[in-house]
């Protein structure tokens, strides 16, 4: 099992825009392998690549039974219902608030083989779907809180101990 370190929030590849894959070669399945182990303790949803310091368009997830990782993904449908459902992140660890994500969400990119893959989630999943585009977009969850929310989380975070300090 390849456990990678995780990056926390402050740290510039968490704030970073996402190369696209376009090498699927050993070590592209080795990055794979690692985002997957890496998900797999209990308590984690998803992991996307700069979360362990890597610049790429890679996600894995494991939310209810349901593994897997998705390369180049792109969210490509989202229901118009919404709910706020509690959130947190595995680069911002012990903080939870409430965001506003669609109920239904659907990303395509591709798999190991460059081959198209679609992954289509309700709830937590779908939640998890767009957690983990957002990352490789460089956003985190706590830039969709409302600001006063927002707020209150970055002045907590500074706080932490983790809180990356240059």
């Amino acid at each position: 099992m390849a456990m990678r370190e995780l990056r926390y929030f402050g740290d510039p590849v968490l704030k970073s825009v996402c190369d696209p894959v376009t090498t699927f070669d050993k070590k592209t399945e080795a990055l794979v392998k690692d985002l997957l182990d890496t998900v797999k303790p209990g308590g984690r949803a998803g992991l996307a690549a700069p979360q362990i310091g890597v610049g790429l368009r890679v996600f894995s997830y494991d939310v209810g039974g349901l593994t897997g990782y998705v390369i180049n993904p792109e969210i490509v449908s989202l229901s118009e219902e919404t709910h706020e459902i509690g959130e947190g992140c595995l680069s911002v660890p012990e903080l939870w608030f409430p965001v506003r994500r669609a109920k239904h969400a659907v990303v395509r990119g591709v798999d190991l083989r460059n081959e198209p893959i679609e992954v289509e989630g309700t709830e937590v999943l779908a939640q998890c779907l767009q957690h983990e585009t957002d990352h490789l977009d460089g956003k985190l969850y706590l830039d969709r809180l409302l600001p006063e929310r927002k707020k209150q989380a970055l002045r907590e975070a500074r706080e932490k101990d983790w809180f990356w300090k240059r």
